[in-house]
């Protein structure tokens, strides 16, 4: 058996964005009550590292008055209380302003008390730096197709495939025409019952195969299609999200932020609540790890909430940093474990 789990970008990647002024991130260990910011964060902040002492109660301060109700206060998140990401105005110590986009991340012993807290802040306020962070995500990405053939493909709700540029090396002919046919390159002997597994698909599940491909230059091998749909916080459908890597990988090794959503938006209530009983959690005691207040989680189990609810993000996170895996099987169901 074959599965992916939903994961984050590496370190590297996050070091890599800091170095051009987008993202900074910080870390609160609240037993020693360390506070540890990223350089980035210190960029963003207009601050001095060697003059500045780091505290969650600086960050706040800086924040405009008027979105200050946006952020969790100190106490607040040392009770385990966080709320969900936000989009403030920062005034910096020279007077400038600017907008930042706050995720906040609680980290929880294995009783469900908060241990920890960690946060990212990316920086929205400049277009143009933007358009350089999509420039390094694509440049990550050909580091990863380098690496070990990996692909991230996006598919429009009208079925329009979007191969990124290194496809054409990999297949030896134009991307239009990738695009226009993105099942020619399967072994003509598999093609046909492939073509009608993705016809037949559940096109608000996930679905994986693994077709025998063609490409240049190689003998023909066995690929991993990953796809996820992926939901807005309405619970719409606003496209899916797909990875094609070697079958022999036994999962990918990394997953940009739209596969990593639709990948957790696979997980149900009934997941939710086995995931409970392996840690022997309430749903107080879940709903204190997110930050989430109970009637938020009681409506998560009841899958009242959409699947894009930000909501069931910050529940799985809480899940896996006490320990839990959500494990996307070969037939597009989700199975749970402890480590």
């Amino acid at each position: 058996m074959r599965a992916a789990g939903p994961s984050f970008a590496p370190a590297d990647f996050l070091r890599l964005i800091e170095g051009i002024g987008l993202v900074g991130n910080w870390a609160w260990i609240f037993a020693s009550d360390q506070q540890i910011w990223s350089p980035g964060l210190f960029r963003l902040l207009g601050l001095d590292p060697a003059r500045t002492q780091p505290s969650y109660g600086l960050l706040t301060d800086l924040v405009h008055p008027d979105d200050r109700l946006h952020l969790a206060s100190a106490p607040d998140l040392v009770q385990g209380h966080a709320l969900p990401a936000c989009e403030v105005r920062v005034v910096r110590p020279d007077g400038t302003l600017r907008t930042f986009t706050m995720r906040t991340e609680l980290h929880v012993t294995p009783q469900g008390r908060p241990r920890a807290a960690a946060g990212i802040v990316l920086d929205v306020s400049d277009t143009a730096a933007l358009l350089r962070l999509r420039r390094v995500n694509q440049r990550q990405r050909s580091a990863w197709f380098a690496a070990v053939r990996m692909l991230f493909v996006p598919v429009d709700l009208d079925g329009r495939f979007h191969f990124p540029p290194e496809t054409a090396q990999f297949a030896g002919r134009p991307i239009e025409e990738i695009n226009a046919d993105p099942f020619a390159d399967v072994v003509p002997e598999e093609r046909a019952a492939f073509r009608d597994s993705v016809a037949r698909r559940d096109v608000g599940g996930v679905f994986q195969a693994a077709p025998l491909i063609r490409h240049r230059d190689r003998e023909p091998e066995r690929y991993r299609i990953l796809s996820v749909p992926v939901h807005d916080e309405r619970g719409r459908l606003v496209e899916r999200s797909g990875l094609v890597y070697p079958a022999a990988l036994a999962a990918p090794l990394a997953a940009d932020d739209l596969v990593r959503e639709g990948l957790e938006q696979a997980v149900k209530g009934h997941h939710l609540r086995a995931a409970r009983a392996l840690l022997d959690w309430s749903m107080t005691t879940l709903a204190g790890a997110s930050g989430l207040s109970l009637s938020t989680v009681r409506r998560l189990e009841e899958n009242a909430d959409g699947q894009g609810a930000r909501s069931r993000h910050r529940a799985i996170a809480a899940l896996r940093c006490a320990g839990i895996r959500f494990i996307i099987l070969d037939d597009g169901g989700v199975a749970v474990a402890r480590t």
